[in-house]
């Protein structure tokens, strides 16, 4: 059964993360707004080149992110460009763990070329749903970073197979709240491959009430508590740059700042 007492009540601190460089060559993805959104947020989710981003965007992004003061980490997917990673594939767990730490890599060697060190990671799309759900994938990935990023934040919803495994093995996590995409009595989000566009400021009183109260309306229509440490509002979103102003403009309003997990504040703007 459901519950409709909230957790975390109230927060006056969180982060708010987006996906980020997930164009490929001269291909722009969603609206294009990286440039736009950098500033409002304060964990970038960078694209590693399997589902989205390349080795030119991958540098240009970190280096986007080290002038806004935000927060990097590695976005590895399956490895389908055409699909945007939101396909599901089916390869073994140490295959896609591979792939992962192939990806992990990639982005930490333009991070230190940058002066900067990652400070998470968090599988894309279906990929992250994949892993939310498997325990051999969860598994494997969290065995493999305590071996190479013992340190590093992975990013997951409270009720995956991943943060159970994470929070038994000793990795770090960062839990997931989710403003553009709806969520069922699971506590997961409903994987979606295409959203519309959302009202900002309906997107707004979502995240605030999150914050504030603790719950989310589910698509059953009832309010379930949910924990997190991190807002994701995506950049492919449609309007996404409007989500993220009315989300700001909302948690400002209310004594509520949005921090990186160094504790730096990201810059207010409009």
């Amino acid at each position: 059964m459901p519950t409709t007492q909230g957790k975390n009540v109230k927060k006056t601190l969180i982060d708010l993360n987006s996906d980020m460089g997930e164009s490929f060559g001269p291909w722009a993805i969603g609206d294009g707004v990286d440039q736009e959104l950098m500033p409002l947020i304060s964990s970038a989710n960078i694209a590693t080149g399997f589902h989205a981003g390349d080795p030119n965007i991958m540098r240009k992004t970190v280096l986007l992110a080290r002038e806004n003061g935000v927060g990097i980490g590695a976005h590895p997917g399956f490895r389908d460009l055409v699909g945007f990673g939101r396909r599901h594939i089916n390869a073994p767990a140490d295959e896609l763990v591979n792939d992962m730490v192939y990806q992990l890599g990639a982005l930490r060697e333009f991070a230190r070329l940058a002066g900067m060190t990652l400070q998470h990671i968090k599988p894309h799309g279906a990929l992250y749903m994949h892993a939310a759900r498997d325990e051999a994938l969860s598994r494997a990935l969290v065995t493999a970073l305590q071996q190479i990023e013992p340190t590093l934040r992975l990013f997951c919803m409270e009720s995956s197979v991943t943060f159970q495994v994470a929070c038994e093995l000793g990795q770090p996590v960062a839990r997931e709240f989710y403003a553009d995409r709806d969520y069922d009595l699971s506590g997961s989000i409903v994987f979606t491959r295409r959203v519309g566009a959302l009202d900002p400021e309906a997107v707004a009183a979502k995240v605030l009430r999150a914050c504030t109260e603790g719950v989310v309306r589910t698509v059953e229509g009832q309010d379930l508590a949910i924990g997190f440490d991190s807002v994701c509002i995506h950049s492919d979103t449609p309007g996404a740059l409007a989500l993220v102003q009315a989300t700001r403009r909302a948690l400002a309003k209310h004594g509520i700042e949005v921090a990186g997990f160094a504790g730096a504040a990201a810059p207010a703007q409009p």
